[in-house]
């Protein structure tokens, strides 16, 4: 899985309220509810190191709060979800925003990006939800996690959508899905706006739509899981998802892992992006030896365009997808070594740490110029651009006692790229702590 897609407190406490919602199903809309509130303390030192550019330092405090009611008795159950979220600026004055946990804002000094974020901001929806024949369908404001639609869960509050999905479990081992969205709300703004992309720049008066999808998971043999997925952001691309993975279980000491991760997409109806035509994967194989894991990554992008995906989303299943970087631009050919350890080896239950190490290169010279989306990108002298990055990751979480589940986390990253590489990205340093605490008030 990507570094992006960690496992955060915060993604654990969104899927312990979905699987709150499913346990729930025959205990009554009251006896079945459940109220969390996730608290998150954010601090975010993006140093770019290119000369004259703009650094960003800003620290935030944030709450969620996630209802999720019963269903009511009878073959088709109904309920409730509802959210409330709410962002505090610690820090942050006008010279040192953009750093993505805070809302942006337009510059007030000349010379200067981004402006003074607000000393506050905050959200709410809810979504109705129907329970019958094995299916759930939610309509309205929620949070969806898959491989072409997942809401960004790495920043100080969570990304939501507003549409339909609906998922299926009928049959054993099974997990179907598929849906429509209209509307996203940003992790770092109040209100919604239409879906877009990470790196596509689209039109002033254009925006699509809505994004739609469909797919399904499979774990019916022990150790394996796969999945095939298709999405449609409408008059964007088609975008196709496959993949593998596989743990072997030697021994009680060794464990072996390997995996693929796959995309094809392909332009649709009015190109917003222009033309893209890119298959994309990546392969990883980890080798887990008592508390010590190794992995080692392989990942391809064949097209004339980056890899892309919707904007602040977390859908980027590649395994080279790390902290700053995603190592998915045109063309770009990349790999990655990882170590991770786990503490309880010494006696430190709770505490772990990764470290690694991630390198590409990829052709800007075959980008096209004048492709309304990603034209951008092209550097003439980009034909062996090329750029790393180094990772540092360090967690932990109190295992017992009134501070259980107090998560406290640092992470690092440092990045560079050259030979026509700064037409894609800037030379950065960057640093994040971060510290979650779930309060489960009934």
């Amino acid at each position: 899985m990507n570094a992006k897609y960690l496992m955060t407190p915060l993604a654990l406490a969104l899927l312990a309220a979905s699987a709150h919602a499913e346990e729930a199903a025959d205990e009554g809309f009251v006896e079945g509810s459940h109220l969390t509130l996730q608290t998150r303390n954010y601090y975010f030192n993006r140093d770019r190191r290119d000369a004259g550019t703009q650094n960003s330092q800003e620290w935030g405090q944030g709450f969620i709060g996630l209802f999720n009611s019963g269903y009511t008795q009878g073959p088709i159950g109904v309920g409730v979800d509802a959210y409330g979220m709410l962002g505090l600026k610690l820090d942050g004055g006008g010279g040192t925003g953009g750093s993505s946990i805070l809302p942006t804002t337009a510059p007030d000094k000349p010379g200067l990006k981004f402006g003074k974020a607000p000393d506050d901001f905050s959200s709410g929806g809810a979504a109705l939800k129907l329970r019958g024949f094995d299916s759930e369908l939610k309509l309205g404001d929620q949070f969806i996690n898959n491989p072409v639609i997942a809401g960004g869960t790495t920043r100080m509050l969570p990304q939501t959508f507003r549409g339909v999905s609906l998922v299926n479990q009928s049959v054993r081992d099974l997990r179907l899905e598929g849906g429509q969205v209209s509307f996203t709300k940003l992790y770092n703004q109040s209100g919604h706006r239409r879906i877009d992309s990470s790196y596509g720049v689209f039109p002033d008066d254009r925006k699509s739509h809505h994004i739609s999808w469909l797919g399904g998971t499979w774990t019916g043999v022990e150790g394996l899981s796969s999945s095939l997925y298709a999405a449609e952001l409408q008059d964007v691309w088609k975008q196709y998802y496959a993949n593998l993975d596989y743990t072997w279980q030697l021994n009680d000491l060794v464990s072996l892992n390997p995996g693929i991760n796959y995309y094809r997409t392909q332009d649709t109806g009015s190109a917003l992006l222009g033309e893209i035509d890119n298959n994309t994967y990546s392969a990883h194989f980890a080798v887990g030896i008592g508390h010590h894991t190794l992995t080692t990554v392989y990942q391809k992008v064949n097209g004339n365009t980056p890899f892309d995906y919707i904007n602040q989303g977390d859908s980027i299943y590649l395994d080279n997808s790390q902290q700053y970087s995603d190592f998915n631009g045109p063309n770009e050919e990349s790999w990655k070594l990882q170590y991770a350890y786990d503490f309880a080896g010494l006696g430190i239950p709770g505490l772990s740490a990764l470290a690694a190490y991630s390198r590409g290169e990829l052709d800007l010279t075959k980008v096209d110029p004048n492709s309304p989306g990603y034209g951008y990108l092209f550097s003439a002298d980009g034909k062996h651009a090329k750029h790393w990055e180094r990772d540092l990751d360090i967690r932990y979480v109190v295992q017992e006692g009134a501070a259980k589940d107090l998560a406290l986390r640092a992470r690092w990253a440092n990045h560079r790229g050259g030979n026509g590489y700064s037409a894609v990205d800037n030379d950065v340093d960057e640093l994040r702590l971060i510290v979650d605490y779930p309060i489960e008030v009934f």
